[in-house]
Order: C-alpha cells, then structure tokens, then sequence
C-alpha cells in the first residue's frame, strides 16, 4: 500500500486467496456463481480478487461510489450469491441489506455490522492448501448502459484450468510495456475499474510488485514513484493535468526517471497535454483504446504518437472497421462508428437487445464510439457514444439524470450533456425548461442548488450535474426528438472548443 507502506508477500497472498476459496465453496458457492464486491482501495482488495479467482467464481467489483440503489440494482443483476465489503462502506452495506435478498454471505473487512460476518474471522480458519480441481475465476464489470442502468459485460470465454490461465493483459505488459518480474507498477486509480483491476492482477501473475495508492493525489503520485522506484503505471488523462498543473519546483522535488511505461487510456488526452507529458517524462507513454467488453485493442507508444498527434494508435489483435450511417464502410479519412472484427466476443448481462445491438450485420461488434483510420491505419476518435459524458476517466451517461430532474416538480424539461472542464476532460452539465423561469440570479441561483441537491440524492454524484442554465424553451422536433447536439455544439463552441 502506497501511503501506509503495508506489504503483502506473494505468499502471504495465495495463503490469504486460498482460505478465500475455501470460504466461499464452503458457503455452497460454487464455480461459476457470482460474487459482488464493493469497497474502497486497501490491503485486502487484491487478495478479494484473487480468492474469487481461485474459487472460479464470477466477480464483480463495484464503484464505492454508487448510491444503495444503484449498488443493490448491481448485486442482484448480477446474481451474487456473496457480497463482499468493509467497514468504510458500513452504512450502505445496511442500506442494501433488505433490497439484496438472495445474498447468502455477508463478509466485512475491517468491522462487522448486522447480517455480515467478519471476513478476517472467515478466512483466518480456514485452509490454505488449494482447492481441488480449480476453475479460473472472471470478471463481468459493469458498464452503463444507454438507458442510464448500467449492464455487467460477460467475456464469452470458456473454462480454463487455473494452473493452464492467463490473462491477455499479461501479454500485453510484456511484449509491449517491457514488464518482468523485476519491475514496480504504481496503481492510482479505484480498483473497481477494468483497467486497474485487470492490470494489477496481470502484474502479479507476471511476478511484478503492485503498489496501491489508497486515492490519488498529483504530489503523492510523484513521492511513491520516487519512493518506490515505480518503472511502470496505468492513469487518466486527468491526472497528467492535476501533475502539470503542480508548481514547477514541487514536480522537480521527485525523481521519475525509473518510468519506463506510463500508460493512459480511458478518456481523451489532449493534444498539448500529452506533448507535456513527453516532454517531461521522455518518449515512455503509452496510449490504447479499448473497453471493458474487451473486443478489440488498438495502441500507440511515444514515437507513434509524435507522428501522428492526436491518435489512440493502430489495431493489435483485430480489425478496424470504420462504418457510415448505411452500415457500409466509409473510405480512409472520413469518420464513421468504429467496429473491431475478432477481437473478442462479450455479451450484455441480461440485455440480449443492447447486445444485438452493439454487433455488425457482418459479426463486428462496437462501442459505439466515432472516428476514422488515416493513411497509415492509425484509428482517431472524433466523437464517443451518443451523448456519453467522459468525466476524469469514467463513462456518464445523462438519460438517468434527465430522467430524474424531469421528475421535479420545478422542471417542464431537460438536456443533459458534456462541457469542457480542464480538469476532468469534460463535467455534466443540465439545461432546465423551469415551470417558472426565475426572476433574478438569486432565484435561478436557488433553484440551480435545488436541483443539484435533489440529483445527488438519489444517483452518484459523478452522474449528476455541476451547473444548471434555464431557459424558456428547449429545441426539440415536433416528433418529440431533442436536439441536444445544437445545445452541445453551442457551449463547446462558447468555451472555444470544438467536439
């Protein structure tokens, strides 16, 4: 652990992922059953996921930052028959109790309320010789969905001996991050996400040494790159921002000339960032453009980049198929969905429609994402998915809020979008039809905090919108459609900047 300097040994964690195991089976879990996990970053998380792993479960690792109903909505979509959490989540953990009621273990790290054992009791009684016959377990995290539910993406892979199991983000490490077992890898970010979940798990397959921040700060990220000696970590375009915005002589204060791989995905890096970051770091960033659904990778080092300034890379294990609005394809240059051809399959977790649609007529499947291929087969995205909003690294999609806000008894109508914020990429934003338009700033000012307060109770506030504008009427067809774009397009273009 990064900031407590805690170690756990590599033996210490298949003892503790065996007495997990072992847990789990003998509370009638068996392989293939679902697990749902929600905590924060701390010592434990890793060997959570290894213990599932082993017993062959099916986990997922829910956001710690998900309202009660967001979470039961997960553990029960899911199916999991255990749920296990800490005491930092003691509150909601009782929250979700009654609305979660084909949970048949309850285990809690840290403390223990009502209804949840202790999982330090759990496991300390238990054996850590390995389970018989081991399944590998998987993950299926959750992605929201266009309906504003999020959905669980189920890899379509098939059961493997655990001792025969490899993770492809294993390959991926060495082949193209140079990882081996000598190296440090620094992780920032939540663990309930895909990238940090899946790359420290590969990381210690390989034989690597995982140091977990418990949350990120711009100067504590550089002390434990300095302290540690860290040669390779995963961020967001965000935290490239929060360091450079860091006063000149704290960033020199800190050693990072142990980086020998810093990778960023998850959201947009502009340009000028990462000409910084370069700049500063040397030619070790790495990009790739991939989603939890795992169909398709494309990637692009330093070099790739200064050429090509602005792309997420070329194609590695698919195709890349650019599509127009009549599901043919579009020539070199000009922008289309983007589909990936034998990259990977997945399914939707219950929803056989958003999976139907996500597929090509021809088999390729996507992530609704728009962009086009240059001359030389490197992919550039122009446009995300419909109206997602891309908020410090995490996926937001507005149809949930606006169909909360709507619900007020202040509001006729609402568009919710993206705007630009240097920070975050882009922050949330809602453009209100008021029943009443306020009458002075004081009034529209109340009602703004009104709405922002009645959103974040009821949804996560990475969801909910930062700001409100009013106004008297909102574009819509006489169909009923509304164009957000012109909305969208119209505070891009007030903020100097183009979608």
């Amino acid at each position: 652990m990064a900031g407590s300097g805690e170690v756990q040994t590599f033996a210490e964690l298949d003892a503790a992922a065996n007495r997990l195991s072992h847990v789990l089976r003998n509370a009638g879990i068996e392989a293939g059953d679902h697990v749902a996990i929600c905590m924060e970053n701390n010592p434990q998380f890793l060997e959570v996921l290894w213990g599932c792993h082993y017993a062959g479960v099916v986990y997922t690792a829910a956001s710690s930052r998900l309202t009660s109903d967001e979470l039961a909505y997960i553990i029960n979509d899911c199916g999991a028959k255990a749920f296990i959490t800490s005491m930092y989540k003691a509150e909601q953990a009782a929250e979700v109790f009654d609305e979660t009621p084909n949970v048949t273990l309850r285990l809690m790290i840290g403390g223990t309320i009502d209804a949840h054992g202790s999982y330090e009791d759990a496991v300390a009684g238990a054996s850590e010789q390995p389970l018989a016959n081991r399944i590998a377990g998987r993950d299926m995290l959750y992605s929201s969905g266009t309906t504003g539910r999020p959905k669980g993406v189920f890899p379509s892979l098939p059961d493997v001996a655990l001792e025969e199991w490899a993770s492809s983000i294993e390959a991926l490490q060495q082949l193209l991050f140079g990882m081996d077992a000598s190296k440090v890898y620094l992780s920032p970010a939540p663990m309930y996400h895909a990238a940090p979940l899946r790359f420290c798990l590969a990381t210690q397959a390989i034989g690597a040494t995982v140091v977990l921040m418990e949350h990120f700060d711009a100067e504590d990220y550089l002390k434990y790159v300095d302290q540690y000696k860290v040669t390779h970590s995963q961020l967001v375009p965000t935290m490239f921002v929060r360091m450079l915005k860091l006063d000149p002589e704290v960033r020199a204060k800190y050693d990072v000339s142990t980086i020998e791989a810093a990778v960023h995905a998850a959201a947009p890096c502009p340009v000028s960032v990462k000409h910084q970051m370069i700049e500063w770091w040397g030619p070790v960033i790495h990009e790739y453009y991939a989603g939890t659904e795992g169909n398709g990778f494309v990637y692009c080092n330093s070099e790739g980049w200064l050429a090509h300034p602005g792309t997420v890379g070329s194609p590695l294990n698919c195709v890349v198929h650019v599509v127009g609005e009549d599901g043919e394809e579009v020539p070199t240059g000009e922008s289309g969905t983007i589909y990936f051809e034998a990259g990977g399959t997945f399914e939707y977790h219950n929803d056989p429609e958003k999976t139907a649609g996500s597929r090509h007529p021809k088999g390729w499947s996507t992530l609704g994402d728009v962009g086009y291929v240059d001359d030389d087969g490197f992919v550039f995205l122009t446009d995300r998915k419909a109206y997602m909003i891309i908020t410090g690294g995490v996926n937001v999609y507005p149809q949930e809020s606006e169909n909360l806000l709507v619900t007020h008894p202040s509001v006729i109508d609402v568009a919710v979008f993206g705007v630009p914020n240097d920070d975050f990429g882009e922050e949330v934003k809602a453009v209100v039809q008021p029943v009443e338009m306020p009458v002075d700033d004081a009034a529209a000012g109340e009602l703004e905090r009104e709405l922002i307060r009645f959103c974040r109770e009821q949804l996560a506030d990475v969801k909910c919108p930062r700001s409100v504008d009013f106004r008297e009427e909102l574009p819509r067809h006489p169909t009923g459609k509304l164009y957000k774009r012109l909305l969208k397009d119209e505070y891009w273009a007030a903020a100097g900047r183009s979608i």
